[in-house]
């Protein structure tokens, strides 16, 4: 049985990383464990017009047979325990107070908690933050999940591939953290140098 890989969605800028990325998972049946903060329900809201459960369902394919939804109150659910197997964890998008309570273990929500666990099982955690500028603390912090095995990936698109829409910016991010995830998904063109 494939293990899931675990989502953290927190309040940092960024729900169409989020819901792209979830959509792009379910597609290929990745089995996904998704936690989503206070916070993060809010800025899907703002930023996507998402306001339930139902309406993420809706607006990630509807079909949710490879994803369980768990509440970011509770840090004994399965997300919490290194002996509960994943293939890993994605925070996107990850907030600067997320980032610090990873790179200082405060566990005090399940998002937190999974990614502790997730460094102390030395397992693959990807962050995806969304800030600027950055003060030495958000630089500091970064430097300590990095540190500490977490892979960084600032939601800072490029434009080689020369987009023309908001979505190939959002599938620019989405594709490197799949990369990363070892998802097979060609949402993006390739740099090729000789192009």
């Amino acid at each position: 049985m494939t293990r899931p890989w675990v989502f953290g969605l927190t309040g940092a800028s960024g729900a169409p990383y989020a819901v792209r990325l979830l959509d792009v998972l379910i597609t290929n049946k990745v089995p996904v464990h998704l936690v989503i903060s206070r916070h993060g329900w809010r800025l899907l809201q703002t930023e996507s017009g998402i306001e339930s459960h139902e309406q993420l369902v809706e607006a990630t394919g509807g079909d949710w047979s490879n994803v369980t939804l768990f509440d970011d109150a509770d840090r004994g659910a399965t997300p919490a325990s290194g002996s509960a197997g994943s293939a890993g964890m994605v925070i996107c998008p990850c907030s600067m107070g997320t980032v610090a309570a990873v790179a200082h273990g405060t566990s005090r929500s399940l998002i937190e908690r999974a990614a502790d666990v997730t460094l102390k099982e030395r397992r693959p955690l990807i962050l995806v933050p969304r800030e600027t500028p950055l003060s030495l603390i958000h630089l500091r912090n970064l430097t300590a999940v990095s540190e500490a095995g977490a892979t960084v990936i600032p939601a800072a698109p490029g434009f080689y591939h020369r987009p023309t829409e908001i979505a190939q910016l959002v599938d620019f991010i989405v594709q490197r953290v799949l990369d990363h995830m070892g998802v097979d998904a060609a949402l993006t063109p390739r740099w090729d140098s000789d192009a």
